[in-house]
C-alpha cells in the first residue's frame, strides 16, 4: 500500500486512490451526473406514483448505481462497494431523500401549484446540500482508510474491521469494544 501525506492528514490508500480534491470532482460528477438523471426521472414518475413514492425509487436506483459509482470511481477502492458499504450508503441516502422530500413539501406548502422549473431548481438544490453531507459521510466513514499502524502494529485499519493488513495476525486495538458500533 502507497502511504499518502497531505497536511495534517496521513492515509493508506491505494496507488490509485484520489486525494481529497480529486475524489470530490469525482463525487460530483459521478453523485451529480446521477441526480440531474434522477431529477428528470422522479417528475416523469410522479405522473404514475405519489412524488414521495416517486422519489423513495429513484432514491433507491440511483444509491445502488451511486454506491458502485463511489467505490470504484470517486474513492478508488479497487474493488465494488459490497453490503457493508451499501447499507451504510443507504443511510446517508436516507438521509438525503427526507432533506429533499421537506425541502419540495414546503414548496408546495408555499407554492401550491409551483410548475416544474421551480420544482427543479429547489430539489436539485436540496439535493445539493445533502450531496455534501454524503460526500463528507461517505469520504470520512464509508470508504475511509485510516492512518497507518503505530510503531506496535497496533493501528485499526477501518476498511477491515480491526485486522491490519501488514501484519498475518489480528491484533487489538487498545480501546475497548462498542457493543452495536461498527467502527
Amino acid at each position: 500500500m502507497k502511504t499518502t501525506v497531505t497536511g495534517s492528514d496521513t492515509a493508506r490508500r491505494t496507488p490509485s486512490a484520489p486525494g481529497p480534491l480529486a475524489s470530490f470532482v469525482r463525487f460530483v460528477g459521478c453523485g451529480g451526473g446521477v441526480g440531474v438523471l434522477s431529477s428528470a426521472a422522479v417528475p416523469l414518475l410522479a405522473d404514475r406514483l405519489t412524488w414521495a413514492l416517486a422519489n423513495a425509487v429513484v432514491t433507491v436506483a440511483s444509491t445502488l448505481l451511486c454506491t458502485e459509482l463511489h467505490a470504484l470511481v470517486t474513492f478508488g477502492t479497487g474493488r465494488r462497494a459490497g453490503l457493508r458499504r451499501h447499507l451504510q450508503s443507504a443511510g446517508s441516502a436516507t438521509a438525503a431523500y427526507l432533506a429533499t422530500c421537506a425541502a419540495m413539501f414546503l414548496l408546495h406548502a408555499l407554492r401550491p401549484s409551483p410548475g416544474l422549473a421551480w420544482e427543479q431548481t429547489v430539489y436539485l438544490g436540496a439535493a445539493g446540500l445533502a450531496g455534501i453531507g454524503r460526500f463528507l459521510l461517505l469520504r470520512l466513514y464509508v470508504f475511509s482508510t485510516r492512518p497507518a499502524a503505530t510503531a506496535g502494529g497496533t493501528g485499526r485499519d477501518h476498511a477491515t474491521g480491526g485486522i491490519n493488513r501488514d501484519h498475518a495476525t489480528w491484533k487489538p486495538t487498545g480501546r475497548p469494544a462498542l457493543t452495536g458500533a461498527t467502527c
